[in-house]
Parts: structure tokens; sequence; C-alpha cells
């Protein structure tokens, strides 16, 4: 069921928040860089994640306790981290546990450094699967035919057929989240028929700023 329009609930004055999201290979960076062409700041969670894991990240010392032997003088190898979470439920909540309060707690220091801003978007790979809409004013999905999507990421080094249909069934359907997104950008187009679309939300959202 398609839900209606979003009726904004009373909140404290501040600008309107828009979650982007879009399953692997649907061109959700371009889209974000679109964004902050535009002047809207962007919190990109998969950065902020890179940053907590890098060198001198605040979470290394805590994911090399909770799994042995997964960091290094760079940080995180995420390799060796992803093979010890793979397939395991209890092992995933674990690591989980340790990063997901941390982004929370960027996320709102991005939030009060651009509290005077018309219009901020979370970019958010795993929107729909783990974090949910709650506190957004929109969601917008970004989208490309399949055949295009296909196309994308099996050209990125290292993809294989495997590999993308693994990561497809982590993720929910393209057309369930086309459905429940309030703002659907069509990336199988030009950038420039892409950017106009960008540039409409962006406009609706803001104000016409």
């Amino acid at each position: 069921m398609t839900p209606g329009p979003k009726v904004p609930s009373p909140k404290v004055p501040g600008p309107k928040i828009l979650g982007l999201t879009g399953s692997i290979g649907m061109g959700k960076s371009t889209v974000a860089g679109m964004l902050r062409d535009l002047g809207v700041p962007v919190f990109d969670a998969d950065a902020a994640v890179h940053e907590l894991q890098g060198p001198d990240g605040g979470l290394v010392p805590a994911i090399e306790a909770a799994f042995p032997g997964t960091t290094g003088p760079h940080g995180v190898d995420r390799p060796k981290l992803g093979n010890a979470v793979f397939g395991d439920t209890e092992r995933l909540a674990r690591l989980e546990a340790i990063v997901h309060p941390a982004v929370a707690a960027m996320r709102k220091g991005f939030m009060a450094a651009n509290a005077g801003a018309p219009l901020i978007v979370f970019d958010i790979p795993l929107l729909y699967e783990k974090v949910g809409d709650k506190g957004l004013d929109a969601v917008a999905v970004v989208s490309a035919p399949a055949d295009v999507q296909r196309a994308r990421v099996l050209a990125r080094p290292g993809m294989t057929e495997a590999k993308f249909a693994a990561i497809l069934a982590l993720q929910v359907p393209d057309a369930e989240k086309r459905a429940r997104a309030d703002f659907v950008i069509d990336t199988g187009v030009s950038l420039d028929a892409t950017r106009d679309q960008v540039v409409g939300i962006v406009r609706t959202l803001a104000g016409g700023k």
C-alpha cells in the first residue's frame, strides 16, 4: 500500500530533512554530488563510517576488542571485518551496536552545524532496510532501469554476478522503494535530466532557495 503525502509533525523549527537512498548501482552518489553543488548540506552515512573506522578512527579500538585481528595501522581492515561478520547475525548485531550510535552522534553534530539551512540531506544507503524514515520530512529514492543498474554494478572491480545477487538479496527491492518514496530520481537518463529532477526537489522542499 502506497502511503499518502507526509504530514509534517510539530517539531522545533529548523531545516527540512530529506532522506536520500537507493539500491546499489542506482547513482545515489552522483545525485548526492548534485545536491552539494546546489549548496545543500549532505550527511553521508557511509563516509561517516569510513572516518570512524579509518586511521585513528574513534571506533577502531572497540572493533578490535570485539573482533580481534580485524584492524591495523590503517584502521579497520574492511575485508577482514566483513569476513568476521558475514552470515552471522549475532556478530553483525554486535558490530552495528558499536557503529550505529557513533554515526548517530556524528549526524546530530551535522544537524547542529547546519541548523540555519533550509534543507539538509541524510544520504543513507540502507534507509529502508535498517533506519526507517522516522524524523524525515521526505524520502527521495534514486532509481534506474534494471539493465542499467546491472551494467553499472558489474563494471566495478571485483564484482561478480554472484556478489551482485547476494547484495540485492539483502536490499529492499527497487520497486518497493519507489512505491514508498516521496520522490523518485531517475538516473537512467542524461545527467542534465537527472540534475533537473534534483533541482525541482530542492525547490519544492527548500521554498525555492
